[in-house]
């Protein structure tokens, strides 16, 4: 199956980045992601994170519940979450008679809002029209995101490797025999309905939260003061998502199980997922947290809250692999000895400081093949996955060359920075949006903890509109990468065999779809990036098959 994105949350980010290992993500069906927490902002690192809580971006991914076979869920990078949502974070503190997308709260003993009027004053919906200054906000928000979504594209389209080097087009059937292009293709099939009916589920449940008062409905029975019932609403929004979908992520493990791509118990999977929902809660409550404190404080509160959205990602990207992905996998420095050795001496011939390469124990949970690169500065790491020792120690150094590429040009970096001035960009898009969805749920404002279910799935609904283009500019860095694999080692034998070892074990899709390419796709096919090193080989004169 093509590289669909996993969205097996109704929070979560279409983030983040999935495989690397032949460009075929898992898919919905899968597992989660990190989510909108870390949405699409953690998600654009490239992928450069791996471990069952987000998405990857190394040579050989795999990404989600852990089992995944060719987008092992890294993190996100959170993915790839944003999987570091396209929704802001923004917060505030108690203070007089505050407007907030249209609600006067007066702050009460329990800091629970309590609303002047009764219920509360609705400023500008479904009672007295829009006033002069509130339409005057809503230009400023509008001007703000426009001037925001430029400078962002702008960023883009001057950062992003567009032209690399021209290939012929990708032929499976010249590198891979019937019986392996007749299983990638069943896997695939196999793989269609659950991952959709994920898709469709997270679908759902995002536009039931934003058009009607489900999310309301959901958490008013909470009580306490109001920073309890945002952070209660976040954990029972999160819950009634996972049952909902429960028995579809047990479906795609099942199926995993059944190709040999997952060998984890139970035990094993729930303890992931359980992980997952706990860091996609945290990030989800925390964001809100400051997004409500902010909005029952400030008028333009959407100001703060880009500002603090910008700074999350940022953060979130930064301490990702030395606070998250310690929860799903054990990292341990590659023991000493020739491999070890050479490696290290092939950072220095390229010029990337690497003092060390960790090694992650995924075999206890998969089969598939993966390496990544995430963090930057004093965060940064390269991390191969055991299950990728047992290959040829040539192809090894061919998939860590790939991964020096990404560290060389600062991909998880760039990346983040651009997914940070998407983040500030979903939160002033938030600021013009809800008021068009606030009275469908029934919540007065952005100030009200009940209105945390609109802001979860517009959330949703942003990560997955931003997935085709976050995953066209990855599908170029990820080709860069791949370049300066073959510049650096100039052996274009070695890593055709080693790319068609990564899609054979990890069963990527060898012909995707045109659609599913387009929207899910974060890394170029296994026989494009074969045609490429061809290509590389004909220019530079080395013979190859």
């Amino acid at each position: 199956m093509s590289e669909r994105r996993n969205v097996d949350d109704a929070s979560q980010e279409a983030s983040k980045e999935g495989e690397e290992a032949g460009g075929t993500a898992q898919g919905p069906a899968v597992g989660p992601a990190v989510g909108p927490a870390v949405g699409p902002a953690v998600g654009m690192a490239a992928g450069m994170a791996a471990g069952p809580g987000a998405e990857p971006s190394g040579i050989g991914a795999t990404q989600p519940e852990g089992a995944q076979p060719e987008g092992a869920q890294e993190p996100v990078p959170v993915q790839e979450a944003a999987s570091v949502g396209a929704g802001g974070t923004v917060r505030g503190e108690r203070g007089g008679p505050v407007v907030s997308g249209g609600e006067a709260f007066v702050e009460g003993e329990s800091g629970g809002g309590r609303r002047g009027h009764g219920e509360g004053v609705s400023v500008n919906g479904g009672g007295p029209p829009e006033s002069d200054g509130e339409r005057r906000l809503r230009r400023q928000a509008a001007v703000a995101a426009v001037l925001l979504g430029l400078v962002i594209a702008a960023v883009a389209a001057f950062s992003t490797p567009w032209h690399l080097l021209t290939s012929g087009p990708p032929d499976p059937a010249r590198d891979f025999t019937a019986a392996q292009i007749a299983r990638s293709e069943a896997f695939d099939a196999a793989s269609i309905l659950p991952g959709y009916l994920s898709l469709a589920l997270t679908l759902i449940i995002a536009g039931l939260l934003v058009a009607t008062p489900l999310g309301v409905k959901l958490v008013a029975w909470l009580k306490g003061p109001w920073w309890l019932r945002v952070v209660l609403g976040v954990v029972v929004i999160t819950l009634f998502t996972q049952l909902i979908k429960l028995p579809v992520s047990i479906w795609g493990e099942t199926l995993l199980r059944g190709y040999g791509l997952s060998i984890q118990t139970w035990g094993s999977w729930a303890g992931d997922r359980l992980k997952n929902i706990g860091v996609d809660a945290f990030m989800l409550s925390l964001m809100l947290l400051v997004l409500v404190a902010l909005a029952r404080r400030f008028r333009r509160w959407w100001i703060p809250a880009a500002v603090g959205a910008f700074a999350l990602t940022v953060l979130a990207s930064f301490v990702y692999p030395v606070v998250f992905e310690p929860l799903f996998n054990d990292f341990t420095t590659m023991q000493q000895g020739q491999l070890r050795t050479e490696l290290l001496d092939m950072a220095e011939r390229d010029g990337v400081p690497v003092e060390d390469v960790l090694v992650a124990d995924a075999s206890r949970r998969t089969t598939a093949l993966n390496a990544y690169v995430s963090g930057f500065g004093a965060t940064r790491r390269i991390v191969v996955y055991d299950t990728l020792l047992r290959a040829p120690k040539a192809e090894v150094e061919l998939v860590v060359a790939h991964e020096l590429g990404h560290a060389k040009t600062d991909d998880v970096l760039y990346g983040t920075f651009i997914g940070a001035l998407g983040a500030a960009l979903g939160a002033i898009l938030l600021f013009w949006v809800f008021e068009l969805v606030r009275r469908r749920t029934g919540v007065k404002g952005l100030g009200d903890p009940r209105a945390v279910g609109a802001v979860i799935g517009l959330m949703t609904f942003g990560s997955l509109l931003m997935s085709p283009a976050e995953n066209l500019i990855s599908r170029h860095i990820e080709a860069r990468a791949d370049l300066h694999a073959l510049d650096l080692t100039r052996d274009p034998a070695t890593f055709i065999a080693m790319q068609k070892r990564l899609a054979v074990t990890n069963i990527s899709d060898l012909s995707p779809d045109a659609v599913e390419y387009v929207l899910y796709a974060s890394h170029p096919s296994s026989p494009e990036r074969i045609a490429m090193a061809r290509a590389w080989a004909k220019l530079n004169g080395v013979p190859v098959k």
